[in-house]
């Protein structure tokens, strides 16, 4: 019974949490309900003991969402420097966002060190037993193809990333491979031809 609420919490919270990353009007506040989102994910998946996709979750997914949020104001052109002064005006939210997490945390350690888990009818899982390997051997057996094919997306989602990067904006400077490659030696060096000028016989110039 509490394993169900623990799950609808949760799962509430996330569902609240995608809402918020659709409806922000500001970057920021939609970044911050991407990184809930995300930990509200990886909670979910502590409860079904698959603790590997959790940590990956978090580290890689959480993390990258710095490398987002970098692209949001390249891409959108946002004052950083009004963005960083209105610091305190983010801080609530963040607190609320950091509570939350650390909240749910406290939860599901203290659920699964109390034994929530057999109670609710849960098989444990044997002793030795590794769902890291358990994922490897399904991923690059049954699903190989589809792990290659997400592969080559997000190869395609780096390339478009850096494409819209490089887009012509007024006073941006870029190279012409092309233009550099076919220069000439008489294009970029002019030969002066000048009579010599003997010094006076003051020594002067």
């Amino acid at each position: 019974m509490f394993h169900a609420i623990l799950f609808y919490f949760f799962a509430a919270v996330l569902i609240g949490a995608a809402l918020g990353v659709i409806f922000s009007r500001n970057p920021v506040h939609g970044v911050m309900f991407l990184v809930l989102a995300f930990f509200q994910s990886a909670v979910l998946w502590l409860l079904i003991e698959v603790e590997f996709l959790a940590i990956v979750l978090v580290l890689v997914y959480v993390g990258a969402v710095m490398v987002l949020f970098l692209f949001v104001v390249m891409m959108l052109d946002i004052n950083v420097e009004e963005v960083s002064g209105a610091y305190t005006r983010y801080l609530p939210l963040g607190v609320l966002i950091a509570v939350l997490m650390v909240t749910e945390l406290i939860q599901i350690i203290w659920f699964r060190s109390a034994g929530g888990l057999s109670e609710a009818g849960f098989a444990a899982t044997p002793e030795g037993y590794s769902n890291t390997k358990a994922l490897g051997a399904v991923l690059y057996t049954e699903h190989v193809y589809a792990f290659e094919i997400a592969a080559v997306i997000l190869l395609l989602a780096i390339v478009a990333a850096i494409t819209l990067t490089m887009r012509k904006r007024p006073g941006l400077k870029q190279q012409d491979i092309a233009a550099q490659v076919a220069v000439r030696a008489v294009d970029r060096i002019r030969i002066v031809k000048m009579d010599a000028e003997k010094p006076d016989s003051g020594g002067q110039p």
